[in-house]
């Protein structure tokens, strides 16, 4: 192949990603004065990626196999740009050989490797033949061809359950199953070949030996095509629920100096059996004595900032740079590791309900300054939808400091001022994660957060007089924010004489109402909390939140109110409470408990139950693809299914009913 088709400078470049890591590639492709095309379907047409492009190019309907994984469509829109370079990002058709190949067929420079380094590496079952004969240690497994199921039981038989049913294309824990005995073996198999078809269009699978108590390490790696290859150091991703990855570390904090050269060089060797050009990641899984390779992405991953953050490099930049055919900046013995590096991914979800994706239009998006030692890199902002066809990631949080225990504790501060409001996010979950002190000590394995969900997922923090002080200083402050200016109710708790009193009553959750009573008038204003009788005060402050003081003390609040929902943040965490209507008339439509309704837009990909069928209480129904993860509906209590009003391909829209269950007689 001609090196000049391949690899040559460009001016303009077409992104064909979307959300955070687009506005990603923008950000250092603008910075090295590259003109930048961002590429949309009609879900994300005022998204935040397409605002920061040059240009912007629809691809098509909101579902990603008319739009972002429309590889004729996507090369088009290069066309009709002037783009002469193609950044794919990760996901979507980042390790897809055809449309690397489509590129190059085009006359488009791919800013990633060719389709053959793609086909041999992107491959979980070829990249391993291909590490075996390198000599590269691998995790015992099948990655061969055949795919029926009498061959993959076989395999599994052989290796000794527990095993992992896994997408030989995959990435992201889509289309991987822990299987623990073979009765479970079959469903596992079917479930995780729809997954893998849905996300990746190819549902090939491998299986190997689930590593007992296993830690995940992988190796940045990065080629030029002068042949020479780098590693830049390793990260730690062994905090991981459902085999997606949760919180990202560099570098590890379980590997020595010897390890690390060990890993490291294993990496290079591997990335080396392709003669290798362009971001890649060599993972592997260490059961805390022998390391294993598992499989090389062949694209930029999610977690690229920490490595970046310690060793000073734009993978991006050099990204770029190595399509234009240039050499490396740095040889390996110029890569220094400088400190440490942690990341959390904050997604548009519900921990307390089972993780399950939250959808809807974000109201409020505040995070910190990006400053010392930290960084945010973010695809939405404040009135983005994020809706149901996509990753539910919104964000990464990323801090850097020269300790493990130091960058741990400026990413919970970072996490801890960042609100978003409108959907639901699992950043309380995060912070609870990050600072669980066998984190801190380093005492984990993959199964870490399944063992600690429900301790991570509960409420951690009590109402106080703290929170009610700040819910009625909130919406006092409100209303005078809607007072005429010359109204004397600009002045807070303004009467002419004497003293009144108003009465606000508050719900946290479905606990009971709590009731607070505030005196104002002539003389300070107070607020009395049952027996207790407290003098407060509010100033505003910066990025939406307030001064409160109470007796003399001092303290920061964030307060967002939408309608007669309340969302607190104080020094004790964050919170949620209704303020109950004072007039009455509050009422809430109940869905029947005999109706099974999508808690989310999705489609069914899979009916698991008869018309007719008698159900134990936890009985699988149907399956919904939500977000590009899937979510099985369970039989609320044992009864008979009386009816399905649905059927597989449906696309149905949140709270439509599905399935009705009638209940077991008593």
């Amino acid at each position: 192949m001609d090196r000049a088709k391949l690899y040559r400078r460009f001016r303009t470049l077409l992104i064909a990603n979307r959300g955070e890591i687009a506005c990603r590639v923008i950000r250092s492709a603008r910075a090295m004065g590259l003109r930048t095309v961002a590429v949309y379907s009609e879900a994300d047409r005022d998204a935040l990626h397409v605002a920061m492009a040059d240009e912007a190019v629809l691809l098509g309907p909101a579902r990603a196999r008319d739009s972002y994984l429309n590889i004729e469509r996507v090369i088009e829109a290069a066309r009709q740009s002037g783009a002469e370079a193609i950044h794919p990002g990760y996901g979507f058709l980042s390790e897809n050989a055809e449309f690397a190949q489509a590129c190059l067929d085009a006359g488009l420079v791919f800013v990633g490797p060719t389709a053959a380094m793609m086909t041999a590496m992107g491959s979980k079952s070829g990249s391993k033949e291909l590490m075996e004969k390198a000599g590269v240690p691998l995790v015992p497994g099948y990655h061969g061809e055949a795919q029926d199921e009498a061959t993959l039981t076989k395999a599994a038989d052989r290796i000794g359950f527990p095993v992992l049913v896994k997408a030989s294309a995959g990435g992201g824990g889509r289309g991987m199953r822990v299987v623990n005995s073979a009765g479970e073996l079959s469903a596992a198999i079917v479930s995780a070949k729809r997954e893998a078809k849905a996300a990746f269009g190819d549902d090939r699978m491998l299986i190997e030996k689930f590593v007992q108590n296993p830690r995940h390490i992988e190796v940045q790696i990065i080629g030029d095509s002068h042949g020479n290859l780098l590693s830049l150091w390793e990260r730690e991703c062994t905090l991981q629920r459902r085999h997606q990855k949760v919180i990202e570390e560099a570098p590890s904090p379980t590997l020595n100096a010897t390890q690390r050269e060990t890993v490291c060089a294993a990496a290079r060797k591997a990335a080396a059996a392709v003669n290798y050009v362009g971001a890649g990641t060599i993972e592997f899984v260490s059961d805390g004595k022998e390391v294993f390779f598992i499989e090389m992405n062949t694209r930029l991953q999610v977690e690229h900032p920490v490595t970046e953050l310690i060793t000073g490099v734009d993978l991006v930049e050099w990204q770029l740079r190595v399509a234009f055919g240039e050499k490396l900046p740095l040889a390996q013995d110029e890569i220094k590791l400088n400190g440490h590096a942690i990341e959390a991914r904050v997604y548009a979800e519900n921990p307390q309900k089972n993780f399950m994706p939250s959808v809807g239009r974000i109201k409020i998006w505040r995070t910190p300054d990006a400053i010392d030692g930290l960084r945010i890199d973010a695809g939405y902002r404040d009135g983005d939808p994020v809706s149901p066809y996509y990753d539910a990631m919104l964000a990464k949080v990323i801090a850097w400091a020269p300790t493990r225990q130091a960058a741990i504790e400026r990413l919970n501060r970072g996490l801890e001022e960042t609100d978003v409001r409108g959907i639901v996010t699992n950043i309380p979950f995060l912070s609870a994660l990050i600072t669980h002190p066998k984190v801190r000590a380093n005492t984990i394995d993959t199964g870490f957060i399944e063992r600690e969900l429900r301790k991570l997922t509960e409420a951690s923090s009590a109402l106080g007089n703290l929170e009610f002080c700040a819910a009625v200083a909130a919406i006092v402050n409100e209303e005078q924010k809607s007072a005429r200016k010359d109204s004397p109710w600009q002045t807070f708790g303004w009467m002419p004489v004497g003293r009144r009193q108003r009465v606000f009553s508050f719900r946290p959750g479905q606990g009971a109402e709590h009731k607070v009573t505030l005196h104002y008038g002539s003389g300070p204003m107070t607020l009395a909390i049952g027996k207790h009788e407290f003098v407060f005060a509010t100033s505003p402050a910066d990025h939406g939140s307030f001064d409160l003081t109470i007796d003399g003390m001092k303290s920061r609040v964030t307060a967002v109110i939408e309608g007669h929902e309340l969302y607190l943040r104080t020094r004790n965490g964050r919170f949620d409470l209704h303020w109950v209507d004072p007039f009455g008339g509050e009422t809430e439509e109940q869905v029947g408990e005999d109706k099974i309704v999508a808690p989310l837009p999705g489609t069914v990909v899979a009916l698991l139950a008869e018309e007719g069928a008698t159900l134990e209480k936890g009985a699988a129904i149907l399956t919904l693809e939500v977000m590009k993860m899937e979510q099985t509906l369970r039989a609320p209590f044992a009864g008979v299914l009386k009816k399905i009003k649905c059927k597989v391909g449906d696309i149905v829209g949140e709270g439509v009913e599905l399935a009705e269950i009638e209940p077991a007689a008593s």
